[in-house]
């Protein structure tokens, strides 16, 4: 098992803003967390990350308890977050915010030069934009290179924060494709996603979160169809209600082939 919570609360000031929270991510599996803004999606991955310390209960990754560690501590030992709004370093080159995520990758014999070659290669249209400021790529371009920077460091848990936020549609594509992808060579990914349809299209797991409260799990289709789901986050609640679970499965079908997309759309 990668990351394990039992029972964590967090937040700001005098107030909880997540309520023991139960969560599970294991090895090369997409887990999803879906709930409106404000139901503290943010402040869970805050909370993995160290940048929120968790008040309560235990955060455990790969056998280690973490909950008391540094933020720097739980990358080196492979948590990656990648926040909401990319916060890219906009004054440094693109190749710059990538040199500087892979400042703390202390493996012996790493090559950062080597480790860039193959963000280059997830990325490719960012090595034509190697020398350019990174404020000034296109929203997707910076999105991009954050997660780039993330992947700098090799990390086992790579931490989604709104990934697709104020990206145009082929853009969250191409994002969504990627993550697959990542999974697919080895990572675990926990992905905090407005966007409920494609992420639970994608997720092996989702956790439904409300006023900081896990209020249902199951795996991605089967969130993907619940009518409970549906009505609350999908915006297409009253017509599944009517539909056969058929229907419902095609929906499911229908999203993951617009991850398809992508490929056709790089070639216009």
């Amino acid at each position: 098992m990668t990351l394990e919570l039992k029972r964590v609360s967090a937040g700001y000031g005098g107030v909880n803003v997540i309520h023991d929270v139960d969560l599970v991510v294991r090895p090369r599996e997409i887990v999803t967390l879906v709930g409106n803004n404000g139901a503290g999606k943010s402040t869970l991955v805050k909370a993995i990350s160290g940048l929120t310390p968790a008040r309560a209960g235990t955060i455990s990754f790969e056998g280690w308890r973490i909950d008391g560690w540094r933020t720097a501590a739980r990358m080196r030992l492979g948590i990656v977050h990648v926040p909401e709004g990319r916060q890219i370093f906009s004054g440094f080159t693109t190749a710059e915010n990538l040199d500087l995520g892979g400042y703390l990758d202390t493996n012996p014999g790493s090559d950062g030069n080597a480790r860039r070659e193959e963000i280059w290669r997830l990325f490719p249209m960012l090595r034509n934009r190697s020398a350019a400021l990174a404020g000034n790529l296109s929203g997707g371009q910076q999105q991009m290179l954050a997660i780039g920077r993330g992947l700098m460091t090799r990390p086992k848990l790579l931490m989604l924060d709104e990934p697709s936020l104020g990206l145009a549609p082929r853009v969250v594509s191409e994002i969504f494709d990627l993550i697959v992808r990542l999974r697919e060579q080895g990572l675990a990914i926990l992905l905090s996603e407005q966007n409920a349809r494609l992420s639970l299209a994608i997720a092996d797991r989702g956790y439904v979160i409300e006023n900081g409260r896990v209020v249902l799990t199951g795996t991605g289709q089967d969130l993907l169809q619940s009518r409970e789901v549906a009505d609350r986050y999908l915006g297409v609640g009253v017509e599944l209600q009517s539909q056969s679970a058929d229907r419902s499965s095609g929906l499911a079908k229908r999203l993951r082939e617009l991850l398809q997309f992508d490929a056709q759309s790089r070639q216009t």
